[in-house]
């Protein structure tokens, strides 16, 4: 990759970290649409996105804990059948095709969930424990496979079925989406996938964008022209990889 190339992904990933950690979620959409874009191949995208999701769902996970918007009892039952299924799905590499098709897929299922106006807000009622597990084993695989994390669908999910208000969900996937990124690391690694060497200065880009967005917080940006900027991006690149 020339630096000039290297340069203009940088700047597309902190914008990406920046808009994402803006509304509660750690980007790994985001990285995967722009890198998908420059033609990154599925082996590269895979380590680097998880890693870019790692440290911004780190700096997400430490401001939502301590804004005091953080449910245990609702994390716990998502979140510990995932872990497993995280690694495992993070251990397999899809082949290319499949790959595309599966992330494609995602892709432009989470730019339609920007799209749609999500519901006016109510009293919350959360899942039964073996439905929370089941999902959250389901969102687990499909982060590791993917690398997203599964927070971009688990918000949305706790949202849109009620299960939590707006500011919980989002205090809720931050730290899934980190213990779920680690696992499907750790799965990479143990598949002896490396490492891009371009993957540094993602991450420090990654890491500027998301303390700026989280510092600035959901409340103080324009989320619906956020959200259809995401949108846009996300359902370009998806179609890149459905189509192509």
């Amino acid at each position: 990759m020339t630096i000039g190339a290297l340069s203009l992904l940088a700047a597309a990933i902190l914008a990406v970290a920046l808009l994402y950690s803006s509304v509660g979620q750690a980007g790994a959409t985001g990285y995967i649409a722009v890198m998908s874009l420059f033609s990154l191949a599925p082996e590269e995208i895979k380590p680097v996105a998880l890693v870019l999701n790692i440290l911004v769902a780190a700096i997400g996970t430490r401001q939502f804990l301590r804004a005091g918007h953080f449910s245990r009892s609702l994390f716990w039952p998502f979140a510990l059948p995932s872990v497993p299924m995280a690694f495992l799905g993070g251990y397999f590499n899809l082949p290319t095709e499949v790959f595309e098709l599966l992330v494609g897929s995602l892709l432009l299922l989470s730019a339609a969930l920007l799209f749609i106006r999500p519901p006016a807000e109510r009293e919350p009622r959360p899942p039964r424990r073996s439905i929370a597990v089941g999902v959250g084993a389901t969102l687990g695989l499909l982060a590791g496979l993917t690398a997203t994390g599964g927070g971009v669908l688990l918000t949305p999910l706790l949202i849109f079925m009620h299960w939590a208000p707006t500011r919980t969900a989002a205090a809720v996937s931050a730290p899934f989406i980190l213990l779920n990124s680690v696992a499907a690391l750790g799965g990479v690694v143990k598949a002896t996938t490396s490492v891009p060497t371009f993957a540094l200065p993602l991450a420090l880009a990654g890491v500027a964008g998301g303390v700026v967005g989280s510092y600035y917080g959901a409340e103080r940006l324009p989320h619906t022209v956020i959200k259809r900027l995401l949108g846009t991006v996300l359902a370009i690149a998806g179609a890149k990889l459905v189509l192509t």
